[in-house]
C-alpha cells in the first residue's frame, strides 16, 4: 500500500492515507463513518488497489452488501488477491443468492487461500446450505479434520460453533451440546456465545449481574424519591441548562456528520455504473476474471499528476476535516497503522456466516 500511495503526487498521498487512517479509526465502533472516510479516499486515489480493498471492506461491514460485492471483484481484477472469496461468497449469501455463494465456495483458486480464508469460506458454503434448506449438507461440509486440530487460531471456535449450530438445528441436540462445549472452550476471547448456548441446551440460565446492579440502583432510587422531590429549584434550572448543552453538542455532532456524507455524492453516480447482472457472477466465479464492462466507467477514468490534483487535495481535504480533525498527515506512519494494524480482512463478518 505504500508504494501505491508513493506513486501519487505527495500532497494527494498524504489525504489518501488520512482518510485510510480514519477509515481503520472507526471500523469496529463506526463502520458507516468508517465507509465514508474509505469512499472519500477512492474518490482521490480510484486505481490503488488497496483503496479499493478498504472500500470493499468497510462497504462490507456496513453492510452494504451489493457495492462491497462490485468491490471485491475489482480487488481481484487490479490486485490478483483472491482472499476476498469469502467475504465475497457472504455477500452473495446475505443478498438472498446462496447457489453463487457456493459457487464462489467452489472458485479455483479456493485451494490457494490461507487456512484460516478457507474455513472461513467453509462456515459461508455451509450456511449457504443451509439456506437452502440443507442441513445435513451443512453439517457434512463443515465435519473437517480441523474440527479436531490443536491450535488457538481464531477460526477454531467459529468452525466448532458453526458445527453445533448444524447439528441442533438437525435435531441431535446431544452431539450439539458436546460441539458448544468445545467451541467455548477454543474460545479464550468470547467471540461466540457457545457457552451461553450450552448452558441453555442442558437447562440452565445465565444471571446478568449488570441488570442484577440496576435493579439494586432501581430500588435505591426509590427510597429516596422524597429526598429528590426536597431538592432546590435552582438545581433543577441548572440541570435543565446543561441538558441544552449536550443537545446542542449533539446537534452539531450530527451537522458535521451529515455534511461528509454530501461530500460523496459525486462518486455514487460512477458507482451505480459498476452494477452487473446477477447471473454473471457464476461465470465470474469459474473463470477468475470479470466480464469485460463489468465494473463501469470509474476504472477508466484517468487522472493526470497535475492537472486536477489541487482541486482534489481540497477536496478531500474538506471531507476529512468534516469527518475527523485530528488525523494527523505523516505519510510513513498513517499507512502502516492503516492497513497493517487497523484494517483487518477476516474480523468483520455479517451475520449470516454462522448459520
Amino acid at each position: 500500500m505504500k508504494a501505491e500511495l508513493r506513486s501519487l503526487p505527495r500532497s494527494l498521498a498524504d489525504l489518501v492515507a488520512q482518510h485510510l487512517v480514519a477509515s481503520g479509526r472507526f471500523l469496529d465502533e463506526d463502520p458507516e463513518r468508517a465507509y465514508l472516510h474509505a469512499r472519500t479516499a477512492r474518490r482521490l486515489a480510484a486505481r490503488l488497489g488497496g483503496v479499493r480493498e478498504a472500500v470493499a471492506i468497510t462497504a462490507y461491514l456496513a453492510e452494504h452488501y451489493d457495492e462491497a460485492l462490485t468491490e471485491f471483484r475489482a480487488v481481484r481484477r487490479m490486485t490478483g488477491n483472491h482472499e476476498v472469496l469469502a467475504m465475497m461468497a457472504d455477500c452473495e449469501r446475505a443478498l438472498g443468492r446462496p447457489e453463487k455463494a457456493l459457487t464462489l465456495s467452489q472458485d479455483k483458486h479456493a485451494r490457494d487461500l490461507s487456512e484460516a480464508t478457507q474455513i472461513e469460506l467453509l462456515i459461508v458454503a455451509a450456511g449457504a446450505r443451509r439456506d437452502m434448506g440443507q442441513t445435513a449438507a451443512a453439517i457434512q461440509t463443515l465435519d473437517v479434520p480441523e474440527l479436531t486440530k490443536r491450535t488457538r487460531a481464531e477460526w477454531l471456535p467459529r468452525l466448532r460453533y458453526a458445527y453445533a449450530d448444524a447439528l441442533e438445528a438437525a435435531g441431535r441436540t446431544e452431539d450439539a451440546l458436546i460441539w458448544f462445549h468445545r467451541a467455548a472452550g477454543a474460545d479464550a476471547e468470547a467471540s461466540t456465545d457457545a457457552a451461553e448456548r450450552a448452558a441453555k441446551l442442558e437447562g440452565l440460565e445465565f444471571t446478568d449481574l449488570d441488570e442484577d446492579d440496576e435493579d439494586e440502583d432501581a430500588y435505591d432510587e426509590h427510597d429516596a424519591e422524597d429526598a429528590y422531590e426536597t431538592e432546590d429549584t435552582d438545581n433543577a434550572a441548572e440541570d435543565s441548562d446543561e441538558s441544552e448543552d449536550v443537545e446542542d453538542s449533539d446537534a452539531d455532532a450530527e451537522d458535521a456528520y451529515d455534511a461528509g456524507e454530501d461530500t460523496d455524492d459525486v462518486y455514487d453516480d460512477q458507482d451505480e455504473a459498476d452494477a452487473e447482472d446477477p447471473d454473471d457472477d457464476v461465470e465470474d466465479a469459474d473463470a477468475g476474471e470479470p466480464p469485460e464492462g463489468a465494473y463501469g466507467a470509474e476504472d477508466d477514468v484517468e487522472y493526470s499528476d497535475d492537472g486536477d490534483v489541487a482541486d482534489r487535495v481540497d477536496e478531500g481535504a474538506a471531507d476529512l476535516a468534516v469527518e475527523d480533525e485530528d488525523v494527523n498527515a505523516d505519510l510513513d506512519g498513517v499507512v502502516d497503522d492503516a492497513l497493517d494494524g487497523e484494517i483487518d480482512v477476516t474480523e468483520g463478518k455479517s451475520g449470516k456466516s454462522e448459520g
